[in-house]
């Protein structure tokens, strides 16, 4: 099982970007997704997560700044990030609770990472 995170980039303040999660693999189920991130000599803070029935949770950070949705026929979780403040700058990092075929065993998965960058 593979989580390949995609869509960060440089953008101005105030702007907006998406990213984008695939889960990948011989996957039974996909439970919860979310979106973490962290900053330069920061600890590793939650955005926002959503359930398999698409019940949502926000960091108090990006509440109504950012919305989670998913595609579960595509294992995909999508992070719209609307008026991107320079605090915001991160590395993203999402993650899934993936049942594999192989385990029919829950485990959490982590992304690669993909660096957003909001210029002030």
């Amino acid at each position: 099982v593979q989580l390949q995170a995609s869509g960060g980039g440089l953008v101005q303040a105030g702007g907006s970007l998406r990213l984008s999660c695939a889960a990948s693999g011989s996957i039974f189920r996909v439970n919860a997704m979310g979106w973490y991130r962290q900053a330069p000599g920061k600890e590793r803070e939650l955005v926002a997560g959503i359930t398999s029935s698409g019940s949502t949770n926000y960091g108090d950070s990006v509440k109504g700044r950012f919305t989670i949705s998913r595609d579960n026929a595509k294992n995909t979780v999508y992070l719209q990030m609307n008026s991107l403040k320079s605090e915001d700058t991160a590395v993203y990092y999402c993650n899934a609770a993936v049942i594999p075929i192989v385990t029919m065993s829950t485990r959490l998965y982590w992304g690669q990472g993909t660096q957003v960058t909001v210029s002030s």
